[in-house]
C-alpha cells in the first residue's frame, strides 16, 4: 500500500515537474540500493521511473489537469513499495516532520497497520529510545537500536537518512538472528562448509519456497547433475528426484535401481515461503534390508556362531543354520518369536529383553535359559541391540556347544581314567610286593618237596592262585598303561592264526568263528602276547554276548584290512591322526550295546554281566593295551543286532624281525658266582630275593634303602652286580644307580619293579641296566641274574 506523499501543483511548470522527478527517482533507488545491496536492480528501477515518468509530466503539462499530487510522485512511491517488498526486513521511510511517507508490506504485517514507526504501540521506554534514535539519525547521519520490541521478538532497528538535503528518514526492521539466516545457508553451502560436508559423503542443497535451487554442495551436483553443470539457479528440486516402487527417493540421473535418498529437510525462516536447506545421504540401511540382504544372509550363514535378527516387534528376521543348530530347530522350521524357541519359564524374561534391546540403546547382554530341545541344559542367549540394519533391530546369538560339550566329556573321561589309572597302577605296584614274596616262598618251599609229599599239592595250589591273582594286577597295569610291553615287528595274521586254536575251545559249540584277511597288510610293533590277549577278551565278551541272546548259533568274525591314509582323511575323524594303518575288526551278531552305555565300556570295573561272570577289567585291558602300543580302538554297536570293535594300528616301516629261540635251559645252568648287592625296601621281597640267589650260589649283600646301598659300595671294591628296586624312599633306585656308577662306572645294574619298563626306561638315562617286572619267580630271578653277569 502506498502512504501519504506530498508535491508541488501542476501549475509549477514542466521544469520543476521534472526537477521532482528526477529527484524522487534518484532518492528511491539510493534507498533501495542500500536496501537490497543490489546495484543492477536500483539502476533499473530508477531507469524505469525516468522512462515513464518524464513522458507522462509532458502529457501532463499539455493538459493542464490540476491534481492534489502530481502523478509521478504516486507512480514514484508505488515502485518504491514494490522493490521494498522484495526484502526480508520491514521498510518504513518518513518525512521531516515525522509522518510515513511508504512501507512495504512485512512492515505491516509486523506492526498491523501504516503509521509513523514513532507512534507504534509500545511501552513508554521503548518509544523514547526510538525518539532518540531519530534525533540521533538527523544529526548524525545513521543510527541503530538492539533488542527493541522485545514482546515480540527482540529486534534490530536500523535508521538512516535520505533524500534532497536528507528530509526523509529511512527505518528498517530485522529480527534478531533471522534476517541473515538464508544468506548464511547460502554461503555454507556453496563455501567452505559445503565442502567439508561432500568430504563427509552429505550431499546439501539449498531451495527458495517455490522449490528452486538456489545453492548447492559439489557432491550433490555431481550425483544429481553430473559433471560440467556449474549454473543450477532456477532448477526445481522435485524434477532431479524420482520415487521408486517402495516409497524411496532416488536421483532421476540414476534411476530407481541406485541406492535409496534419506533426504533431511531443514527450514531457514519461519513462513511457508522461506528457503529450504535439504541434507541428502545414501539410505543404507534401507539397502541392506531389500538389496544387499541376500549378500548378508550368506555371510551369517557361514559364520559357525549361531546368528539371528528379530524387527522391533521381536519377530525373526533371519536365523542362521549354527542357530538352528544350537536351538534344536529343523531345517523347515519356522519360529516368529525367539521366545518359542524356550521353556515356558523363560519366556517372559527373553521377550522383555527382546523389546528393551530393540527400542533401547545399542546395548548388549546375556540371559541365562533352557531351550525347548533341551530343557535340562541351561544355555548363554545373548542379546543385542542392532543399529543401522533395516528390518533388524535385536542381533541375538546362540552357540551351539554341542561339539563343546563332547569335548568336555572326553576331558573328563581321559581325566577320570588317568586317575583311576594312577590308582590302579598304585595298587598293582603293592600288590605285586607281595605276591612276589608269595611266589617267592612257595619256589622256595617246592624246592624242598617232591611231588607226592603231603604239602607239595597245597604249596602248587597257592603258587598257582598267586599267579592268577598276577594275572589281575597285569591287567590293572595294562589298563593304567604300565604293563612291561616286549614289542616286536609282526603280522596280525600272524597273531591271530596262533590264537585261532584257543579260540575255538573258548567260543565252543554254540559259536561259529570266521578269520578274514586283507591283502597288502602293513607290518605293526606291538607285544604279540598282550595282543592275544586283547583278541581272548575281546573273544569272551562276544561269547557271552550272542550266548544271552538266545538264538542259537552266533557268529564271531576276526578281520584284518589295510588302511590308507587317504582313506583316514575320508573318515574326516579328529581323533585317528592321518597316517596308513593295520586294522583288526572284530564283529559279533550279539544283543549289542546299548548307545548310552557306549561310552562307559572301557572303564575299569565296568561291567553289564551279572555278577560274579565278569570283573570289568577286559575291555579296560584291551583298551590300555592298545594305547601302550601307540594304536587306537573304537566302539560300534546296534543294540539287538550286535557289536564291532575296530583296533587301529600304525603300520611299521622297519623289516620284520624273527623271535629267536630260547633254549631250554637246565636247572643246573642257573647255577652262578659273584658279589650281588640287593637294593629293596620291601623287607619281605628282600629276604626272599636273598634266598633264591644265595640257593644258586651267589654271595649277597643287602641294603633296604639307597643310602644304605651306597655306604656298602663305599667299603667294598668287589661287587658284580646291584640289584635294585625302582621306587624306594628317600632315594630311589635310578638315584642310587648314578651315585653308584661315579665310584664304579663299569658296575652292571638290574632294576626290579612292579610298573612298565618302557616307562621307567624314559626316565633312567644310564646304560647297561637289565630290567626284571614284578612278581617274579625263583627260576626267573636267576635266570636273569645269569644273563646279566654274562653280558658283562
Amino acid at each position: 500500500m502506498a502512504s501519504i506523499a506530498s508535491g508541488g501543483p501542476a501549475r509549477s511548470g514542466v521544469g520543476s515537474g521534472l526537477f521532482v522527478i528526477f529527484g524522487a527517482a534518484a532518492v528511491s533507488a539510493g534507498l533501495l540500493l542500500w536496501v537490497m545491496k543490489d546495484l543492477a536492480f536500483a539502476a533499473a528501477f530508477l531507469a524505469v521511473v525516468i522512462g515513464f515518468g518524464v513522458p507522462l509530466m509532458l502529457l501532463r503539462a499539455r493538459t493542464a489537469a490540476a491534481a492534489d499530487e502530481p502523478e509521478p510522485a504516486r507512480l514514484n512511491l508505488a515502485l518504491l513499495r514494490s522493490g521494498l517488498d522484495t526484502g526480508e526486513a520491514a521498510i518504513a521511510i518518513i518525512d521531516d516532520e515525522n509522518r510515513l511517507l511508504c512501507a512495504n508490506g512485512l512492515y505491516e504485517q509486523w506492526f498491523g497497520g501504516l503509521c509513523s514507526p514513532l507512534d507504534l504501540p509500545s511501552p513508554e521506554p521503548e518509544r523514547g529510545r526510538l525518539a532518540e534514535a531519530a534525533v540521533a539519525a538527523r544529526r548524525d547521519g545513521s543510527a541503530m537500536l538492539q533488542n527493541i520490541f522485545a514482546e515480540n521478538g527482540p529486534m534490530t532497528v536500523e535508521l538512516r537518512t535520505a533524500g534532497l538535503a536528507e528530509r526523509y528518514l529511512l527505518w528498517k526492521f530485522t529480527r534478531a538472528g533471522e534476517s541473515d539466516v538464508g544468506t548464511e545457508a547460502r554461503q555454507f553451502v556453496s563455501g567452505e562448509g559445503g565442502a567439508r560436508l561432500s568430504q563427509a559423503g552429505v550431499m546439501a542443497v539449498l531451495a527458495n519456497g517455490a522449490g528452486h535451487l538456489v545453492a548447492a554442495n559439489r557432491a550433490f551436483s555431481h550425483r544429481a547433475l553430473g559433471e560440467g553443470v556449474e549454473e543450477i539457479a532456477g532448477i526445481s528440486f522435485v524434477d532431479l528426484l524420482v520415487v521408486g516402487d517402495e516409497g524411496q527417493f532416488h536421483f532421476a540421473r540414476e534411476g530407481k535401481a541406485a541406492n535409496p535418498l534419506r533426504i533431511i529437510q531443514v527450514p531457514m525462516g519461519k513462513g511457508e515461503e522461506g528457503p529450504v536447506l535439504f541434507l541428502l545421504l545414501d539410505d543404507l540401511a534401507s539397502s541392506f534390508s531389500h538389496g544387499a540382504n541376500a549378500n548378508v544372509n550368506a555371510l551369517l550363514e557361514i559364520l559357525p556362531l549361531g546368528l539371528a535378527v528379530a524387527d522391533r516387534d521381536g519377530r525373526f528376521v533371519y536365523l542362521n543354520s549354527a542357530f538352528r543348530r544350537a536351538a534344536g530347530l529343523s531345517k523347515n522350521a519356522k519360529p516368529t518369536y525367539p521366545g518359542d524357541l524356550v521353556v515356558d519359564e523363560d519366556k517372559a524374561a527373553v521377550s522383555d529383553s527382546v523389546r528393551r534391546f530393540a527400542r533401547g540403546p545399542s546395548m548388549s547382554g546375556d540371559l541365562a535359559v533352557r531351550l525347548k530341545a533341551k530343557p535340562d541344559e541351561p544355555i548363554a542367549l545373548t542379546v543385542a541391540g542392532a543399529r543401522g540394519l533395516g528390518e533388524a533391530a535385536v542381533l541375538l546369538s546362540l552357540k551351539d556347544n554341542s561339539e563343546e560339550d563332547k569335548l568336555k566329556r572326553q576331558v573328563a573321561q581321559a581325566t577320570k581314567m588317568q586317575a583311576v589309572g594312577q590308582l590302579a597302577g598304585g595298587v598293582a605296584h603293592d600288590f605285586n610286593n607281595i605276591l612276589t614274596a608269595i611266589i617267592g616262598h612257595c619256589d622256595l618251599m617246592l624246592m624242598r618237596h617232591t611231588p607226592g609229599d603231603s604239602d607239595y599239592d597245597d604249596i602248587q595250589q597257592i603258587r598257582s592262585n598267586s599267579n592268577r591273582a598276577a594275572g589281575l594286577t597285569r591287567q590293572l597295569l595294562a589298563f593304567s598303561r604300565q604293563q612291561t610291553l616286549r614289542p616286536q615287528v609282526l603280522q596280525l595274521p600272524d597273531i591271530i592264526s596262533e590264537v585261532s586254536t584257543l579260540l575255538k575251545r573258548l567260543l565252543g559249540e554254540t559259536v561259529k568263528l570266521q578269520v578274514k584277511h586283507g591283502r597288502n597288510l602293513g607290518p605293526v610293533r606291538a607285544d604279540p602276547g598282550q595282543l592275544e590277549q586283547v583278541i581272548v577278551n575281546l573273544a569272551v565278551n562276544a561269547r557271552d554276548a550272542m550266548e544271552a541272546k538266545g538264538e542259537g548259533q552266533g557268529i564271531l568274525t576276526i578281520q584284518t584290512y589295510g588302511v590308507s591314509i587317504e582313506d583316514v582323511r575320508r573318515m574326516g575323524t579328529e581323533i585317528l591322526p592321518v597316517a596308513d594303518y593295520t586294522a583288526l575288526r572284530v564283529s559279533d551278531t550279539g544283543t549289542g550295546i546299548p548307545r548310552h552305555l557306549l561310552a562307559k565300556i572301557f572303564e575299569p570295573f565296568f561291567t553289564t554281566k551279572e555278577v560274579g561272570k565278569g570283573t570289568g577289567l577286559g575291555l579296560s585291558t584291551v583298551y590300555g593295551i592298545v594305547k601302550q602300543s601307540g594304536g587306537f580302538i573304537f566302539a560300534e554297536s546296534l543294540e539287538g543286532e550286535g557289536t564291532s570293535f575296530v583296533i587301529y594300528l600304525p603300520v611299521h616301516r622297519a623289516e620284520i624281525a624273527k623271535s629267536p629261540r630260547k633254549a631250554r635251559e637246565t636247572a643246573g645252568e642257573l647255577w652262578g658266582t659273584g658279589t650281588i648287592l640287593l637294593v629293596e625296601d620291601e623287607a619281605t621281597v628282600r629276604a626272599v630275593a636273598e634266598r633264591a640267589l644265595s640257593r644258586h650260589g651267589y654271595t649277597v649283600l643287602v641294603a633296604e634303602n639307597g643310602e644304605a646301598a651306597l655306604e656298602i659300595l663305599a667299603r667294598e671294591s668287589n661287587i658284580d652286580l646291584m640289584i635294585s628296586d625302582v621306587v624306594m624312599p628317600t632315594m630311589d633306585g635310578p638315584t642310587t644307580a648314578r651315585e653308584a656308577r661315579k665310584t664304579h662306572p663299569d658296575l652292571p645294574i638290574l632294576f626290579i619293579s612292579g610298573y612298565a619298563e618302557e616307562q621307567l626306561r624314559q626316565s633312567i638315562d644310564l646304560d647297561r641296566v637289565g630290567f626284571l617286572a614284578k612278581p617274579f619267580s625263583v627260576q626267573k630271578l636267576a635266570e636273569v641274574t645269569r644273563d646279566t653277569l654274562l653280558a658283562k
